[in-house]
C-alpha cells in the first residue's frame, strides 16, 4: 500500500510538472535601466539579447531600456564600437557601463592580459581572425614580419626564440592561423624575464580561441589551391655538358673524353635511350602543378557557467612529382582542438583543453632533387625499352620475362656499373615510405578568486602535458638495372645485349626506422593581486612559479626551464606607469653553487596624452612614451651540460697510439677541456625605449620601439690565452676550459604606422612595418697578425674572405703576382688581392665582406594595404629585405672535377672571352683556388615581395539566404609568393637539391552558420 500511494503521487507531480513550469516561465519581472560608455555617455540603439541572441528590445536617445524578463536570465548588452557585456538579472540593477572596443582589447603577455594602450618593454601582437577575413593563410608565423614590429624571423636581431603556445612550449606547426586568437611577440627583457632563462631572447605566445557567452554558432571555410613552380634550376644537356667537358680536360693538359660524333648523336635526339639527355625537370617526371585543400569547421558557444570552442579541421597536399611511386606521394593533417571554460562556483573557474593531430606523409625511398643536382645529363638512360631489344636475344628476353618491374609493360630500368641505383629508379621500383606524427596537447587549470580573504586577491594554476611520436613505415625493394649493348643494322640502332646489375627482391615486410618521440610537461602557479585607491592609484602584484621540461628520445638530459617571477606594478590615473618584472632562475648546466641567479627588469611610462597641454587635443588620442631596463640570466648559450668540469676520453673515439714494440698499442687518454668551477650565466642587458600613440581620431596609429643589447659572458675556449700546445688538431684534444669572455651587442628600432581614411566610399587601412638591427662582436680572444682581421667590432653575422681582382688573363701575369697557395693556376683563374703584402695569398688576406642576415634580414618592411568598397574587400601585402649577403656557394656554381654543369658555365673564361667572362675557367680538377669565399662570389639578398593578395566578396546573406539559415558568407580568391623583384631575383627564387619554391594560387569559402 505504501508503495502505491508513492507511485500515485510521483504520476500526480509528473502530471503537474508541466502546469509548474507554465507557471513558472510565466512569472516575469520589469527592468528599467540605461547603457552608457566609459566616460558616462549614453549609448543609443544598444542591443539587449537573451543568450539565444533573440532581440528583447534597444536603448533610445538617452540610453535607457525597458524590458520584460523572467528571473535570473542572462542577457547580452551589445553596441557598435563597443564590447558586448553578458549580464545574468535576478532585479533591478544599476546602468551598464559598455568599453569601448579599441580601449577594451586586451593584450595577452607573461601570465596576465593588458590594455593595448599600456605596453611597455616592447610588446608587439597579432589579432588574427581580424587578419583572416581578408588574408587567408595556413602557417602560423606565415609573413609575421610584415604585420609585427620586432619580428624578422627571429626577435631583434637575435638568434632564437621561445614559442609558446597557451603557455605550454611548443612548435609552431602544432596548432592552424584558424584556431588563434591572438599572437604576441615579447621582444624586450622586461617583457620576458618572467619566463625565465629560456625566454631570454624572446618570446612568441599564441592564444587559441575560446568560447564566449551566447547561441551557439558553426563557421566552415574551405579551400582549394595549386602549388605552381617559381624557377627551375637550368642545367645543361648532354650535347653541352660534353662539349664543355671536354674543355675543361684541355685547360688541365688533358685530351678530349668525347668525340664529336658522340657530342652530335646526344644533342641530336634521334634515340635518347641509346644517346640519353636526361632533364629531371622536364615533364616526364615533374607536373606543371600540384594541388592543396583544407577545410575547417569551428563550433562555439555557451553562456555564463560554461563556454566552449571546437575546430575540427583536414588538410591534403600533393608534391610536383609525377611518375612511379612518386605520383602517389601526398601529406595529409587532420586535427580536433577543443577548449573549454567552466564557472565551478561564483569564486571558482576552470578550464580543460584537448587538441590531436595527425599526420600522415607518403613518399619514396630516395631524394630525387639531391639527384637533380648531381647526375650528370649522358650517364645513362634511366629506361630501356623493351621494343628495341632483338628477339632472339635469349639472354635478353629470358631478363624481360623475370623482372619484376617492367615500366609501364614497355621498359626495363636503366643503369650502368657505376650508377646501379639511381632516383628515378629508386621512384618506380626501390619502395615507398610513410611518415607516420601524432601530436597530443592537453592543458588544464584553476582559477580562484579569494576576495574573502582579501579584495583583489586572485589564484591561478595551469598544467599542460603534450606527447609527440613519429615514425617512417617502409617498403625497401631491391631492384636490376640494365646496361644495354647497342648495334646498328642498316641505320636502326637495336638491343644486342643487357648486362644486369643487381636483383630484383623484395621481403614484402614493412620496416620501421626514424622513431622518435618527445613529451612535454609544462607548470604554472600565481598569486595576483589588484586593487584600486582613491580611484586613482592602481596597483598590481603577481607571485610566479613555473617551469617546463621537454624530454626528447635519445636524449639524456631534458631541455628545462624553472623560475620563481615577481611581477609588481603601478599606475598613476593612467598617467604615469611602472612595473618592475624579475625572476630567480635555475639550471642545472652550471656548476652547483652558480645555478641560480636573479634577473631584474623594469619599465617606466608616461601617457603624454593625459597632460594639460595635451588632454584636450584635437591631433593627439594617445601618447605613450616609456623606458624599459634589465638584466635577464640565461642558459640558452650554454650549450651542453658539464662544459664547466674537465672531461678525459679513452679510446672511444677510436684514437690508438702504438707503442715501439710491433703489435701491441696504448690504451690513450685524451683531454678535451679544461675545468671552470666558476662558470656563470651569460647575461642579456638592455635598455629600450618605446613610443606608442593615436592621432587624428585614432585615424594614425604609431608605436615604435629603439634598443640597446648586450649578451655578456658568453662561453669559449679562448687559445688566445694559454699556449698552443694546450690544444692539438690530430688527436683532437684540448687542456682549455670554457670561460665567460666573449660579448654580442644589438642595436636597433621597429615601428608599426597604421592609417585609415574614408576615401569617397572605399575604406583604407594602410599598414607600414619596419625592423631594423645591426650586430657587433663586442668582445672576443683572439690573436690575429693583422688588425683588418680582428673580429671584435665587426659585425657577428660577417661573412669573411678574399676579394679578388678579377681573372689571370695569361701565365706572365701569373708569374708577376703573389703566390696563390690554395693549388696551382692558369689563365682563367680568379687572382686574390694580397692584403698585407707579403707577396702570397693566404687565409691572411681574408677581409670582411658583409652581413650575412643569419638571424634576419638587417631591415625588414611590410606594407600591407586594405579597401573595402562595398561587399568587396581587396587585400595586398608586400615585404621588402635588405641589407644582407650570401654566397654563391652551392654544387649550381661551384663546379669542379665531373660533376654536373649548370647555365652559369657559359660565361666562363676563354682566351676568346677574357674580357667579358663572368664565371672562371672550367677544370676537372678540385678547383680549390677559385670555389673559396671571395667577394666573386658574394651577392646581395636584396628583395622585394609580393608575398600576398586576396579579394574576399561578402554574400548578403539576408538578401541570398533570407538570414533563418546561413548568417553570413565570403568568398575570396588568393595568392602567395606572387613576384620577387630583386638584383638576384633568380638566384633567390631558385632551389638547389630540395623540391622548387612555388607560387600559391587559392579559392576558398567561408560561411557562418
Amino acid at each position: 500500500m505504501r508503495y502505491k500511494n508513492l507511485i500515485w503521487m510521483l504520476v500526480l507531480m509528473l502530471l503537474a510538472s508541466p502546469v509548474l513550469v507554465v507557471a513558472q516561465t510565466s512569472q516575469t519581472i520589469r527592468i528599467q535601466s540605461s547603457i552608457k560608455d566609459t566616460k558616462g555617455t549614453p549609448i543609443a540603439s544598444a542591443f539587449i539579447l537573451t543568450d539565444e541572441e533573440e532581440v528583447l528590445g534597444t536603448t533610445n536617445e538617452n540610453g535607457e531600456f525597458d524590458i520584460q524578463i523572467t528571473p535570473n536570465s542572462l542577457l547580452i548588452f551589445r553596441a557598435e564600437g563597443f564590447e558586448s557585456k553578458v549580464v545574468r538579472i535576478s532585479g533591478q540593477t544599476e546602468e551598464i557601463i559598455l568599453v569601448p572596443e579599441w580601449e577594451s582589447r586586451r593584450v595577452n603577455t607573461a601570465f596576465q592580459s593588458k590594455d593595448r594602450s599600456n605596453l611597455m618593454g616592447g610588446v608587439s601582437f597579432v589579432n588574427i581572425p581580424e587578419l583572416l577575413e581578408k588574408n587567408y593563410f595556413t602557417w602560423t608565423l606565415d609573413n609575421m614580419e610584415g604585420f609585427a614590429p620586432g619580428f624578422h624571423g627571429n626577435i631583434w636581431g637575435n638568434n632564437e626564440y621561445l614559442l609558446l603556445v597557451d603557455g605550454v612550449p611548443r612548435d609552431p606547426g602544432s596548432v592552424m592561423p584558424i584556431e588563434i586568437e591572438q599572437i604576441t611577440f615579447l621582444k624586450g627583457v622586461s617583457a620576458v624575464a618572467l619566463y625565465g632563462s629560456r625566454a631570454a631572447k624572446g618570446v612568441i605566445m599564441v592564444t587559441t580561441k575560446r568560447g564566449s557567452v551566447g547561441k551557439q554558432t558553426i563557421n566552415v571555410r574551405a579551400n582549394t589551391g595549386v602549388h605552381a613552380a617559381r624557377e627551375i634550376p637550368k642545367y645543361l644537356g648532354s650535347a653541352e655538358y660534353m662539349t664543355l667537358f671536354n674543355e675543361a680536360r684541355v685547360n688541365d693538359g688533358l685530351q678530349p673524353l668525347f668525340s664529336q660524333e658522340e657530342i652530335f648523336n646526344h644533342g641530336s635526339g634521334s634515340n635518347p635511350y641509346r644517346y640519353p639527355n636526361l632533364d629531371f625537370y622536364s615533364n616526364d617526371y615533374l607536373q606543371k602543378a600540384y594541388s592543396r585543400h583544407d577545410a575547417t569547421m569551428e563550433i562555439a558557444g555557451g553562456n555564463d557557467r560554461a563556454r566552449y570552442y571546437t575546430n575540427l579541421g583536414m588538410m591534403s597536399e600533393g608534391s610536383l612529382l609525377n611518375f612511379g611511386q612518386a605520383a602517389q606521394n601526398r601529406n595529409e593533417r587532420f586535427n580536433v582542438r577543443g577548449n573549454v571554460d567552466m564557472n565551478l562556483t561564483n569564486f571558482i573557474s576552470g578550464f580543460a583543453d584537448a587538441a590531436v593531430i595527425f599526420y600522415n606523409g607518403r613518399g619514396v625511398n630516395t631524394d630525387f632533387w639531391q639527384g637533380a643536382a648531381t647526375i650528370r645529363p649522358n650517364r645513362f638512360s634511366p629506361l630501356v625499352p623493351i621494343s628495341m631489344i632483338e628477339g632472339d636475344d635469349a639472354v635478353s628476353q629470358n631478363f624481360i620475362q623475370n623482372s619484376s618491374h617492367l615500366i609501364g609493360g614497355q621498359y626495363l630500368l636503366g643503369g650502368t656499373q657505376l650508377e646501379q641505383t639511381n632516383p628515378i629508379a629508386d621512384i618506380y621500383a626501390g619502395g615507398s615510405n610513410v611518415f607516420t606524427s601524432r601530436q597530443y596537447q592537453f592543458n588544464t587549470g584553476v582559477n580562484a578568486d579569494l576576495r574573502n580573504i582579501a579584495e583583489g586577491l586572485t589564484f591561478n594554476y595551469r598544467f599542460g602535458l603534450d606527447y609527440q611520436t613519429s615514425y617512417v613505415l617502409a617498403f625497401n625493394n631491391e631492384y636490376a638495372v640494365y646496361q644495354p649493348q647497342w648495334n646498328n643494322y642498316a641505320g636502326q640502332d637495336l638491343i644486342t645485349g643487357l648486362t644486369r646489375f643487381r636483383q630484383d627482391a623484395s621481403t614484402r615486410t614493412q620496416n620501421i626506422s626514424g622513431n622518435r618521440f618527445q613529451q612535454t610537461m609544462s607548470m604554472s602557479a600565481q598569486l595576483n593581486y589588484n586593487t584600486v585607491i582613491d580611484e586613482k592609484h592602481e596597483i598590481s602584484a603577481m607571485l610566479i612559479a613555473s617551469g617546463f621540461q621537454t624530454g626528447v628520445s635519445q636524449m639524456y638530459h631534458r631541455v628545462s626551464n624553472a623560475n620563481l617571477g615577481i611581477h609588481l606594478g603601478y599606475n598613476y590615473q593612467n598617467r604615469f606607469l611602472a612595473e618592475f618584472n624579475g625572476a630567480i632562475i635555475h639550471s642545472a648546466r652550471l656548476p652547483e653553487q652558480n645555478r641560480r641567479a636573479f634577473s631584474p627588469t623594469g619599465s617606466l611610462g608616461w601617457r603624454l596624452s593625459n597632460e594639460g597641454f595635451l588632454k584636450n587635443s584635437s591631433v593627439v588620442n594617445n601618447l605613450l612614451v616609456s623606458v624599459s631596463g634589465g638584466i635577464v640570466h640565461t642558459d640558452l648559450d650554454i650549450m651542453d651540460y658539464y662544459l664547466y668540469e674537465q672531461v678525459f676520453t679513452q679510446q672511444g673515439d677510436g684514437t690508438v697510439f702504438y707503442t715501439w714494440k710491433d703489435g701491441l698499442n696504448n690504451i690513450t687518454t685524451i683531454s678535451r677541456r679544461g675545468a671552470n668551477p666558476g662558470m656563470r650565466f651569460p647575461k642579456r642587458e638592455e635598455v629600450n625605449i618605446g613610443v606608442e600613440g593615436s592621432f587624428f581620431n585614432n585615424k594614425v596609429y604609431f608605436n615604435g620601439s629603439a634598443f640597446i643589447s648586450r649578451m655578456t659572458g658568453l662561453l669559449v675556449q679562448r687559445s688566445d690565452i694559454y699556449p698552443t700546445y694546450f690544444a692539438t688538431g690530430f688527436p683532437a684534444s684540448s687542456f682549455i676550459p670554457f670561460e665567460n669572455y666573449n660579448a654580442d651587442q644589438r642595436t636597433g628600432f621597429d615601428f608599426n604606422l597604421n592609417v585609415k581614411e574614408k576615401v569617397g566610399a572605399v575604406n583604407l587601412n594602410i599598414g607600414l612595418v619596419g625592423t631594423y638591427y645591426a650586430t657587433k662582436a663586442i668582445q672576443r680572444g683572439e690573436n690575429w697578425l693583422d688588425e683588418y682581421q680582428v673580429r671584435e667590432g665587426r659585425p657577428i653575422d660577417g661573412i669573411w674572405g678574399l676579394r679578388n681582382a678579377g681573372f689571370f688573363n695569361s701565365s706572365a701575369q701569373i708569374g708577376l703576382s703573389p703566390t696563390q697557395i690554395f693549388g696551382e693556376v692558369a689563365p682563367g683563374d680568379i687572382r686574390y688581392i694580397d692584403q698585407n703584402g707579403d707577396d702570397r695569398i693566404t687565409p691572411q688576406d681574408e677581409v670582411f665582406l658583409g652581413r650575412g642576415g643569419w638571424f634576419g634580414a638587417p631591415l625588414t618592411m611590410g606594407l600591407n594595404v586594405t579597401a573595402q568598397w562595398k561587399n568587396f574587400t581587396f587585400f595586398a601585402l608586400g615585404m621588402w629585405r635588405s641589407g644582407a649577403h650570401a654566397m654563391r656557394n652551392s654544387s649550381y656554381f661551384w663546379i669542379s672535377g665531373d660533376a654536373k654543369y649548370s647555365e652559369v658555365v657559359r660565361d666562363r673564361w676563354t682566351p676568346a672571352t677574357a674580357e667579358t667572362a663572368e664565371y672562371p675557367r672550367l677544370t676537372t680538377l678540385n678547383g680549390a683556388n677559385n670555389f673559396r669565399n671571395s667577394d666573386f662570389w658574394l651577392y646581395s639578398t636584396n628583395r622585394f615581395d609580393l608575398a600576398r593578395v586576396q579579394v574576399t566578396y561578402r554574400i548578403p546573406a539576408d538578401k541570398f539566404f533570407g538570414g533563418a539559415f546561413i548568417k553570413g558568407m565570403d568568398v575570396y580568391m588568393n595568392g602567395a609568393n606572387l613576384l620577387t623583384l630583386g638584383p638576384n631575383r633568380k638566384i633567390l627564387t631558385t632551389n638547389i637539391g630540395s623540391a622548387p619554391q612555388t607560387h600559391f594560387f587559392n579559392l576558398g569559402l567561408a560561411a557562418q552558420f
